[in-house]
This record gives C-alpha cells, sequence and structure tokens, in this order.
C-alpha cells in the first residue's frame, strides 16, 4: 500500500534510509554517508515534515519511501529485506504520476543497480559530474524522465 508520509511515520523512513544505504555501502554501489546517523535522522525528519513524502507499506510496517521536491526525486529508497518485490518500481510510478510533465535525481555513478533500475522505467542520462558538488565529494550523474 501507498500512502502520504506523515510526521508520525518519520521514524521509520529514518530506518529504511539507513538501512538501505548501510546496505549499498556495504555492498559498494554507494560512498559512505557524509554525515552522521543522527545528524540524518534530525535532517529526514525535518524533510519529511515539509516535503511531499510517501511510504510503502507491507503488512502495516513501512518498507520503503518516496520524497519529492517539486519535479524531483530526493530520495527513493527500500529496506534491503524487500528489495526485489517491486516497491521500487511502485514509489517510481507514484513519482511519475505526481509529476507528469517529467521528473529528474541524482545518482552516484557507481551505484550501478540504481541506474539500471532508472534506465529500466525510462530515465535517461544526461549529466555526468566529478562529484565536487556532493557532500560524498563522488562522482554522479543526473537522470531524466520525460513522458512520451
Amino acid at each position: 500500500m501507498l500512502r502520504p508520509a506523515g510526521p508520525q511515520d518519520a521514524p521509520a523512513i529514518v530506518a529504511v534510509h539507513l538501512a538501505s544505504r548501510g546496505a549499498a555501502v556495504a555492498a559498494g554501489t554507494m560512498p559512505p554517508a557524509a554525515h552522521s546517523e543522527d545528524d540524518v535522522r534530525a535532517w529526514l525528519t525535518a524533510r519529511v515534515r515539509t516535503d511531499e513524502t510517501w511510504v510503502a507499506e507491507v503488512g502495516g510496517e513501512v518498507v520503503g519511501y518516496l520524497r519529492l521536491v517539486a519535479d524531483w526525486i530526493d530520495d527513493l529508497y527500500v529496506d534491503p529485506a524487500h528489495a526485489g518485490e517491486g516497491i521500487g518500481s511502485l514509489l517510481l510510478e507514484l513519482a511519475k504520476q505526481r509529476c507528469p510533465h517529467g521528473l529528474g535525481l541524482w545518482v552516484f555513478e557507481i551505484n550501478t543497480p540504481a541506474r539500471r533500475f532508472y534506465a529500466r522505467h525510462g530515465l535517461v542520462e544526461v549529466e555526468h559530474t566529478d562529484g565536487s558538488d556532493n557532500e560524498e565529494r563522488e562522482p554522479d550523474l543526473r537522470m531524466e524522465w520525460a513522458p512520451s
């Protein structure tokens, strides 16, 4: 089930975020976080209150989330225990519905699983950077989706 998130969902969203990032770092598909878990918790809790945020639930448990800022996907994370179940696809399709004129996102160059996922869903790589403008200082790329 997908539904809009509320402030009460912040702890579960933070847990999904940290678990997903941690698994990606361990797999070598994402650089280590530039901020402590406490900083991430405070920042993301504040963002859930201000940004358009949706959660995916399975059996009443938050297992993924999408955070949009205008026509931009700032976050799309799925709990690693639920990877491969189609939850990310549902959240991305929701983002396309919410942004029918097109959307964009940034992804780290080393995150080949995410790059393949987004490409399968019609996003194209439009800009590559050396990472000097992101906090992790890792090469990244901008991907965009435009409706046909």
